[in-house]
């Protein structure tokens, strides 16, 4: 999938655990590793500016596109 997370990167600028994050943010871990590990289908607006609230980040900090290699097409 073209569509990168990069939760994982805001997480460590702010030296936060996957648990803290899912707690302030609402979600259970268990969605919050789906978002985190690239294997959600959607997010829901309300769930990306809570994640963005409480990393204090913009959208694009979170998510960001990457070009499929042609080969693997």
């Amino acid at each position: 999938m073209p569509i990168v997370v990069d939760i994982d990167v805001m997480l460590a600028r702010r030296k936060m655990s996957v648990g803290e994050l899912a707690d302030r943010v609402g979600i259970t871990p268990a969605n919050l590793a789906v978002l985190k590990n690239g294997r959600a289908k959607a997010v829901r607006f309300a769930t990306l500016a809570a994640l963005c609230e409480v990393l204090e980040c913009q959208p694009g900090d979170l998510l960001r596109w990457e070009a499929e290699d042609a080969a693997g097409e």
